[in-house]
């Protein structure tokens, strides 16, 4: 792969859907292009057409036109080429943690002895010590949030799709969270898209942004977040953050947004 090759490139992709009433257009022609090892955020109102993007990069739809590209190569209706976390964790209720997490690998025919021992460590290191043989139902929301997540990254896949993951937590839950994720992120290295309505979540967590607009959705800017890591919650307070949490509300304000995306520097 070259270095210049995106680890993930979403190419012209358009979506349009079959209705009783007739075609609807859920996407115009969307191109993004992710490198190896950044995080992303996808942001943008409700029905903009986030979560079919995600479900098109998935290989879970079909695009009218366009391609999934990664490393350079077609990956468009393939199944199993990222990782993929919802809000909702779909934790197996009769399986322990451990048994939980290692999921993605037994799929991938990985031995039940070596992906055991392969993820215990992890648990231990991520904060689910002491859980690893309980089942989901012992857990709280963000315990089993960490489950997910780590069931997701063990899939051992370098694109890692992540929709709202944190949307249902509550909000002390949910900072404890974005720590725990900027920590897990920066010891894998994945390549990241990240899917969340709130905007200082995205802006913190991320190096860039792709700001969405709708009717059909797309892309009206890409704002790079040029903030220094490790990033420490007083950053929410600097006028570069802040500048860029205006500019992010007043995109998603604008009713009509421009036709042609928008390239900004932070």
């Amino acid at each position: 792969m070259s270095s210049a090759t995106p680890k993930l490139r979403v190419d012209s992709v358009s979506m349009t859907f079959r209705t009783p009433a007739g075609p609807f257009a859920a996407l115009a022609p969307i191109t993004l292009s992710i490198p190896q090892g950044r995080f992303a955020s996808l942001i943008g109102p409700s029905g903009c057409g986030k979560s079919t993007i995600f479900n098109i990069i998935a290989g879970l739809l079909e695009p009218t036109g366009g391609r999934v590209l990664i490393d350079g190569v077609d990956a468009t209706g393939t199944i199993g080429r990222v990782g993929y976390m919802l809000q909702k964790d779909l934790l197996l209720p009769w399986r322990t943690v451990l048994d939980n997490v290692i999921l993605g690998m037994e799929i991938q025919a990985v031995p039940l002895r070596a992906a055991r021992e392969r993820a215990l460590p992890l648990l231990r290191r991520y904060g689910l010590s002491g859980f690893e043989y309980l089942y989901p139902s012992s857990l709280s929301g963000g315990m089993r949030q960490r489950a997910a997540l780590l069931r997701t990254l063990l899939f051992d896949t370098d694109v890692i799709l992540l929709d709202e993951p944190f949307g249902a937590l509550d909000a002390q839950t949910k900072l404890q969270m974005q720590e725990w994720l900027m920590a897990l992120w920066s010891d894998f290295g994945k390549t990241v898209l990240f899917v969340t309505h709130d905007v200082e979540e995205a802006i913190y967590l991320s190096d860039e942004l792709h700001v969405m607009g709708t009717r059909p959705g797309r892309i009206i800017a890409h704002i790079p977040v040029n903030l220094p890591r490790p990033r420490v919650r007083g950053s929410a307070l600097t006028p570069e953050f802040l500048a860029i949490k205006e500019r992010c509300l007043e995109l998603l304000d604008v009713n009509l947004a421009p036709s042609a995306p928008l390239n900004e520097a932070a």
